[in-house]
C-alpha cells in the first residue's frame, strides 16, 4: 500500500506538472470506459424499462379513452340520424297535410304494431279527449294507411287497409273505373274487386278513393296496380294492387277530419260477407 500510494502521488505530481502522464491517462480512461458502460446498464435498462413500462401504461390509456370517445360519438351519431330520419318522416307529413283540404289534421304515432296475417291493427297516442272518432280515416305521408276502429280516452286502435277484413271503394282516375280494395293479409297486396275482365286496367295505374261509403273522401292516393290478369270464363279480372302508404314501416300517421263525427253515416261494407259498421269502408 505504501508503494502504490507513493505511485499515485508521483504520479499526481507529473500529471498536475508535467504532460508525460496524458497518454497514459487517455489509455486507461479507454480502458475503464467499457467496464463504466458496463456497470451503469443494469440502472439504465431499469431506467428505459420504467420509462416504457409508463409510456405503455399511458398508451392503453389513451386508447381506452379514445374507445370511449368512439362509442360515444357513434351513439351521438345514431341519434341523429335517428332525429334527422324523424324529421323528415314529420316534414313530409306536415307536407301531406299541406296538400290535403280537410277541416282538421293532426299528427299521431304508433304505440303498438300487430301484424299477423289475420288482423293487421296499429294503435295511436289519439283518443277521444282529442276528438278521435271511430271510422276516421287514417293516412300517412304517401297514402291511406286504413280508419280508426276503437276509441279510448288518449287511445285509438287503427285497422289497416291490409287487414283481410278491411275493404274501401276506389277508382282508377286514369278512366273513372270504380272498384273495392280488399285487405290481404300481407302489408304489400290488395285486391281490385269487381272489375270486369273486359275493363281497361294497366299494370302502373294509379288507384284512389272514389269518396262512396261516406267514410273516405275522394281522390286520396290508395295504391298502384302491380298485375291484371284476365280470367276466361269468368266474370272479374283477378288484379293486384300495392299500397302506396307504408303499412309496416310509418311510425306517424295523419287523422283527418274532414266532416264532423255527427255527420258521419254509419258505412255499409262494399264486400258480400262483412258485417256492417265492420272497417270496410
Amino acid at each position: 500500500m505504501v508503494v502504490l500510494s507513493l505511485v499515485s502521488l508521483l504520479l499526481m505530481t507529473l500529471d498536475q506538472r508535467t504532460s508525460l502522464v496524458a497518454p497514459l491517462r487517455d489509455g486507461l480512461a479507454l480502458l475503464v470506459e467499457p467496464i463504466q458502460r458496463l456497470a451503469g446498464l443494469p440502472g439504465s435498462m431499469a431506467v428505459r424499462l420504467r420509462e416504457d413500462w409508463a409510456g405503455r401504461e399511458r398508451l392503453l390509456a389513451d386508447n381506452r379513452r379514445l374507445r370511449r370517445t368512439l362509442r360515444e360519438l357513434r351513439l351521438r351519431q345514431q341519434k341523429l340520424e335517428a332525429l334527422e330520419a324523424e324529421n323528415a318522416r314529420l316534414r313530409r307529413l306536415v307536407g301531406a297535410a299541406q296538400r290535403l283540404a280537410p277541416q282538421r289534421v293532426e299528427i299521431a304515432e304508433l304505440i303498438a304494431v300487430d301484424l299477423d296475417p289475420y288482423r293487421q291493427v296499429v294503435l295511436i297516442d289519439r283518443g277521444s279527449l282529442q276528438g278521435v272518432y271511430e271510422g276516421q280515416p287514417v293516412l300517412d305521408d304517401a297514402g291511406v294507411m286504413g280508419q280508426v276502429i276503437e276509441v279510448a280516452p288518449d287511445t285509438a286502435l287503427v285497422i289497416l287497409v291490409s287487414d283481410p277484413s278491411h275493404a274501401v271503394p276506389v277508382q282508377i282516375p286514369r278512366n273513372g273505373l270504380r272498384s273495392v280494395a280488399a285487405g290481404t293479409g300481407r302489408p304489400d297486396r290488395l285486391h281490385l274487386l269487381y272489375i270486369p275482365n273486359s275493363a281497361d286496367v294497366r299494370v302502373g295505374d294509379q288507384v284512389t278513393t272514389s269518396g262512396l261509403g261516406g267514410r273516405f273522401p275522394a281522390d286520396y292516393p290508395v295504391g298502384v296496380v302491380t298485375a291484371v290478369e284476365h280470367r276466361p270464363g269468368e266474370p272479374f279480372a283477378e288484379i293486384t294492387a300495392r299500397p302506396l302508404a307504408r303499412l309496416d314501416r310509418s311510425r306517424e300517421v295523419l287523422l283527418l277530419w274532414w266532416r264532423s263525427p255527427q255527420d258521419q253515416a254509419p258505412a255499409r261494407s262494399p264486400v258480400p260477407g262483412k258485417a256492417d259498421g265492420d272497417p270496410a269502408s
